[in-house]
């Protein structure tokens, strides 16, 4: 047999007393939350069967994927925007990214999306036009931010801020040479950014990313406040009508829960996918941060 390398060979370490006692606790803990979970009554398992597949939780399931879906994708647009914006040698546009980023991120997401649902409060009427000109189209604030789109257009905000220091920090994976490289080969910044930048900051990009899609996918929930006919918003028009809170609410959390399961898997794929790519390179991590690069030193390349 072909001896493996070293770092893949399986250790093989003997089990000692306090492992075997560690075993024995969790074995005892899970076994008296199954039993609790079987004997208790309140918990109403038939119920909860009985609505896990309802037409009005499907629905709701539907719509928390969708949210989930466009958020993520314009969330990951925006967000690579200002992290672009974050890199420029221009100080109002970086400090401008910056400030976005630490606004969004340093407010809940619940206080977001009340405000964008009460925006017409500050904003009744406004105008879209060309400025200096006759020209303008009157745009009734109140019937265009509906709970559907005030629940976008926070989380997407939101979303944004987060992705773009994701990003950020997958620029600053790449070594500040291969910008100086694509600078002299005559690469435009945004040429530089789709062939050299992008690429690179895949492998360090694309974990963290499936971790927020999963964020995203539980974040939708906070959409019931506005009345988005969401998953926990459908659990919650079943039990104000025949009072059986928690066996919804076990509903909502096991549908949750599968969701999650689910999305976790292609998470665990690609970041796998990538970790081998990496060893089989030769990559490793660099020993300390490098700054994100910049586009400041390529002014003059030629489109």
């Amino acid at each position: 047999m072909k001896d493996l390398p070293a770092e893949e060979k399986k250790r093989i370490r003997p089990r000692n007393l306090g492992e075997y006692l560690a075993w024995a606790v969790v074995a005892a803990i899970l076994a008296g939350i199954a039993y609790t979970l079987i004997t208790n009554e309140n918990y109403r398992w038939p119920v909860v069967f009985r609505y896990i597949t309802a037409v009005s939780i499907m629905h709701g399931i539907l719509i928390t994927l969708w949210l989930t879906v466009i958020s993520m994708a314009l969330g990951t647009a925006l967000g690579l925007l200002l992290a672009v914006m974050r890199m420029s040698s221009l100080t109002p546009v970086s400090g401008a990214a910056r400030l976005y980023i630490t606004f969004f991120r340093g407010t809940p997401v619940l206080v977001q999306l009340i405000f964008w649902f009460n925006v017409a409060a500050l904003y009744p009427h406004l105008s879209l036009g060309i400025p200096f000109t006759g020209i303008s189209h009157p745009i009734d604030v109140n019937k265009l931010m509906t709970p559907l789109t005030a629940a976008i257009v926070a989380l997407t905000l939101n979303q944004g801020a987060y992705m773009a220091e994701i990003i950020r920090g997958g620029f600053a994976s790449v070594p500040p040479g291969q910008i100086e490289a694509a600078a002299c080969l005559g690469m435009s910044r945004l040429t530089t950014l789709r062939r050299v930048l992008i690429p690179q900051t895949m492998p360090a990009v694309i974990p963290a990313t499936g971790n927020q899609v999963i964020s995203m996918l539980k974040e939708t929930s906070l959409v019931s406040v506005l009345g988005v006919a969401d998953l926990l918003q459908s659990a919650q028009t079943i039990y104000s009508r025949n009072f059986e809170t928690i066996p919804l609410l076990i509903v909502a959390s096991l549908w949750y829960l599968a969701m999650t399961l689910t999305l976790s898997v292609p998470q665990s794929m690609i970041e796998r996918r990538f970790s081998r790519s990496s060893r089989a390179t030769g990559d490793h991590p660099p020993q300390a941060a490098a700054p994100a690069p910049s586009f400041a030193g390529m002014q003059g390349a030629a489109a």
